[in-house]
């Protein structure tokens, strides 16, 4: 999951401690703003998701067109690719009708075609790859799958298994650590623990946005849903300007 070998001139940020905090720390903000625009301000999820998804195809298509690795931009494009995860798993599983499971099958569905296809065109999904704006683009598209298809497996295993958002946080937070472990102890191609870390900060996120906002008769701390995006925020940002690199680094 970390990576501690020299870095080539890419636009993905080294993969380090910092880059999976800032990383849970978007997810998490991902949950709650999508809440706070879909619920909060009511928009409802469907007007939602169409405008935090317009923010994400600029925010990618920007960061497709960049030259050079810009973390701002980076990580702005991550916050909008969560959050449109969040009001768009949320419209598949609640509006829709057609469930946790069922929207976590079929996202899980998109987001094994999108691998694939982008492991057809370019022979490899490593981050380490990512010097062309077709691999990229294959990139943020994986990055979005990846972002909602966490969101309805939060859900699920928070809502439907009963563990509650406490719980399925800690569910999530474990099986990072047996991948952080099996970074450190087994040869597991890394390419697949990166996906798979990808995948299970997106929950994770997931479940401790809705601790912090849901209300106490829900099991959650009731904190303001837009406080705690603030906070988030700002968060996000000085992490930015903590972990940022020297110069150009990929993952």
């Amino acid at each position: 999951m970390l990576d501690r070998s020299p870095s080539h001139a890419g636009k993905v940020p080294a993969v380090t401690l910092g880059f999976w905090v800032i990383k849970i720390a978007a997810t998490t903000l991902g949950e709650t703003g999508g809440d706070t625009l879909s619920m909060s301000m009511g928009l409802g999820y469907a007007v939602s998701t169409v405008i935090v998804f317009a923010i994400f195809l600029l925010a990618a298509g920007a960061q497709i067109r960049a030259r050079a690795l810009h973390p701002f931009l980076y990580w702005a494009t991550i916050v909008a690719a969560t959050t449109a995860g969040t009001t768009m798993a949320d419209f598949a599983d609640r509006s829709l009708g057609i469930g946790y499971i069922g929207g976590s099958v079929l996202l899980f569905a998109l987001l094994m075609a999108v691998l694939l296809a982008w492991w057809k065109t370019a022979g490899t999904v490593s981050v380490t790859a990512i010097v062309t704006p077709k691999a990229e683009a294959f990139y943020w598209a994986a990055i979005f799958a990846s972002n909602t298809l966490g969101t309805a497996l939060g859900d699920f295993l928070a809502d439907d298994s009963g563990l509650g958002f406490a719980g399925g946080a800690l569910v999530f937070a474990s099986l990072l650590a047996i991948v952080a472990a099996g970074y450190r102890f087994i040869g597991v191609s890394h390419t697949l623990l990166f996906w798979t870390a990808f995948i299970l900060t997106r929950p994770l996120g997931a479940t401790v946005g809705d601790l912090l906002t849901k209300s106490h008769d829900d099991g959650g701390f009731g904190l303001s849903r837009s406080g705690s995006t603030a906070i988030l925020a700002v968060f996000i940002v000085a992490g930015i300007l903590f972990v940022r690199p020297r110069g150009p680094r990929a993952a």
